[in-house]
């Protein structure tokens, strides 16, 4: 893991999925929506955001 890693804001999000569009407005990028998988963590493909899902959200088990 690199410093960048470590230092990484993790979104939590409610539900079994999340939207992203880079956050920057005009500067972002088109929204893309994520589906969690069992690990319950996702990187947004375009500008690496990462999500984690909340611990007993709607879908977890």
């Amino acid at each position: 893991m690199t410093d960048n890693e470590e230092a990484a804001e993790i979104f939590v999000a409610e539900g079994p999925s999340v939207d992203c569009d880079g956050g920057g407005g005009a500067l972002g990028h088109p929204r893309v929506f994520l589906t969690f998988d069992s690990s319950g963590r996702i990187d947004c493909p375009y500008c690496g955001r990462k999500f984690e899902r909340q611990s007993g959200g709607p879908g977890s088990h």
